[in-house]
C-alpha cells in the first residue's frame, strides 16, 4: 500500500529491514496493479511541459 501511495522504495526497504530495495520491489510489485497506468500518466505529464 505504501508503494502504491507513492512512498520511496528505498525508504520502504529500510522500514521493512530489507538491505536491498530491489528485493522489496521484487517482493511487493505484484500488489501494485495500477503502477503502469500511473507511470504512463507521469511520463505524459512530463512530456507535455
Amino acid at each position: 500500500m505504501l508503494l502504491d501511495a507513492g512512498e520511496n522504495v528505498k525508504a520502504l526497504a529500510e522500514y521493512l529491514g530489507h538491505s536491498d530495495p530491489g528485493f522489496t520491489l521484487r517482493t511487493y510489485t505484484h500488489l501494485m496493479p495500477d503502477s503502469s497506468d500511473r507511470a504512463r500518466r507521469a511520463i505524459d505529464a512530463a512530456l507535455a511541459e
